[in-house]
């Protein structure tokens, strides 16, 4: 008599595969990421020496040395933060992060509008990291500077500068596009490499600057006079120049949106989070207070316009400097990368839940290369449409590029609050949670302070200043009041989309892409994982 074998339970990509499948969807991006591959793509998001080299010079002439506490308060808000992210993509391993967290503790419409606001925010943020090009390459060579004069290296807010950067932007653009649409597998090595080579020159470069300090760290601690003529004195420089820090530090959340294309997702992407912070964290406190220190003249006034590459130069001359800037060129490049690699996801996750116009088209996922081509080339003929801003009103593209990071915060606050609310009413931590990353009992408190961070910093960031949203003359009161002008617009329209178009449409997995589920027939749809909505 034949025996039957016992069916063997599944383990690796298969196990990954089936818990995607109790979700609703089949697997069909490329699982083959590890957790450094997964810790690469947090850290190259924020990446340091991008944002650093390109906004260090704003802050020092918002705040001046002093601005460096900034950075600190900064991290512990983020930190806070991510915390809950983690606990988050230990429960919901899916590609979409914040759409697809929020989802699952939140309403379709908070979870919709979550994704809708990520989405212009990611676009921008695209841009904006790809035009940083102009503000480090010209200042390698000024062969790089194909439009305009020597004198517009390194600037965007010239007319000269902005041609540029609308160059040197879209071409990696086009480059970041074209990786992205060649398969998960190239993306993560060339971005490995890329994080590789940021992290050994980010650390050679605090080791350099430390022998080439000029101050000692006491200069930190005084005001230097940039408090005059603000009415809050001090303290209100620092809530300008603090700006700057919150610029940086975000987009931790990426080792979640590749959740789908990580092995065993749950167990790598929790502390591939908070990795990436610290990372972050720690290189780039280093280098902001060693940069400060080792400028000869702490008034010298190129420290403000020319930034962190002015620094360098000034301490290690035009070779040594002209490498580490290369290096910056390198951070820039998988920075773009690793922000369109994200922004891909969101499209794909929200497309296949049916949740875009479109959606059949454009969650459509190559056959080879396991990749959604679609939102790869939208993406990146958007961002390159949102670069030709730059060239025709300089103001306007800086006005937007700083709505991006509120648009982003807002995103991150789709998480926290419903979370909290979850807390309060006795329904999170899950009964299943599960052995994944729990704050346990401190997970309230965390919470609590992480949401009055984020109110806090929202608040900043979009509160009417012109030194912010219109540094540039001539002086406009739209470009003034522009984060509350855009940020509502932005609503009102998701909002008139949502309830015209979204509402009427089936709330399910687009069949191509949902789990095959057993005991379930054709003609029963599988519903799309809106989670445990919160009445």
């Amino acid at each position: 008599m034949a025996t039957q074998e016992a069916p063997q339970p599944a383990t690796g990509g298969a196990l990954d595969s089936q818990e995607l499948a109790g979700f609703g969807y089949k697997q069909e991006l490329d699982r083959s990421l590890g957790s450094f591959s997964s810790f690469a793509a947090g850290f190259s998001y924020i990446s340091i020496l991008t944002g650093v080299t390109a906004l260090f010079g704003l802050a020092y002439s918002f705040a001046g040395p002093g601005v460096w506490w900034t950075w600190p308060v900064v991290i512990f808000g983020q930190v806070l933060v991510a915390l809950c992210f983690m606990e988050m993509a230990g429960q919901y391993p899916i590609a979409g992060s914040v759409y697809q967290w929020g989802k699952q503790i939140s309403g379709s419409l908070a979870s919709w509008m979550t994704g809708w606001m990520y989405l212009i925010g990611a676009i921008v943020t695209i841009t904006a990291v790809a035009i940083d090009w102009q503000v480090v390459l010209p200042q390698i060579s000024s062969h790089l500077q194909f439009a305009g004069t020597a004198a517009d290296a390194g600037f965007t807010s010239t007319k000269g500068g902005a041609q540029n950067a609308l160059l040197l932007g879209g071409i990696l653009i086009v480059i970041t596009t074209i990786i992205n649409m060649l398969g998960v597998k190239l993306m993560s090595r060339i971005n490995n490499f890329g994080v590789i080579a940021e992290l050994i020159g980010s650390s050679i470069l605090v080791i350099l600057l430390l022998f080439h300090l000029n101050h000692g760290p006491g200069v930190i601690f005084h005001s230097h006079g940039y408090g005059a003529g603000h009415p809050w004195g001090y303290f209100g420089a620092l809530l300008l120049g603090g700006i700057v820090s919150v610029y940086v530090m975000y987009g931790f959340d990426t080792a979640g949106t590749l959740a789908e294309e990580t092995n065993n997702p749950r167990k790598h992407a929790p502390p591939a989070i908070i990795r990436a912070v610290g990372a972050a964290a720690l290189i780039g406190g280093l280098v902001i207070l060693f940069a400060i220190l080792s400028n000869k003249n702490l008034a010298n006034k190129n420290i403000g316009l020319l930034g962190l590459p002015f620094v360098i130069k000034q301490a290690f001359g035009n070779t040594t400097g002209n490498i580490f800037l290369a290096d910056c060129g390198i951070a820039i490049f998988v920075c773009c990368l690793a922000v369109q690699t994200a922004t891909i996801r969101m499209l794909f996750s929200m497309a296949r839940d049916n949740k875009l116009p479109f959606g059949s088209q454009v969650a459509r996922v190559s056959g080879r290369r396991k990749v959604p081509i679609v939102p790869a080339l939208l993406t990146g003929i958007l961002a390159i449409a949102v670069a030709a801003i730059n060239v025709s009103n300089q103001s306007a593209f800086a006005a937007i590029t700083s709505i991006a990071i509120i648009m982003f915060y807002i995103c991150y606050m789709g998480v926290t609050v419903p979370m909290l609310l979850r807390r309060l009413r006795g329904q999170w931590p899950k009964p299943d949670h599960g052995p994944y990353f729990s704050m346990g009992r401190w997970g309230l408190l965390v919470n609590i302070v992480a949401v009055f961070y984020q109110v806090v910093v929202v608040v900043n960031l979009m509160w009417p200043r012109s030194a912010v949203y219109n540094a540039l003359p001539p002086a406009h009161w739209y470009f003034k009041w522009a984060a509350l002008l855009f940020v509502g617009l932005m609503y009102i329209i998701g909002f008139i989309y949502y309830f015209t178009v979204q509402v009427k449409k089936p709330t399910e997995v687009l069949a191509e892409h949902r789990a095959d589920v057993p005991d379930v027939t054709a003609a029963t749809p599988v519903p799309a994982p809106a989670g445990d909505a919160f009445p």
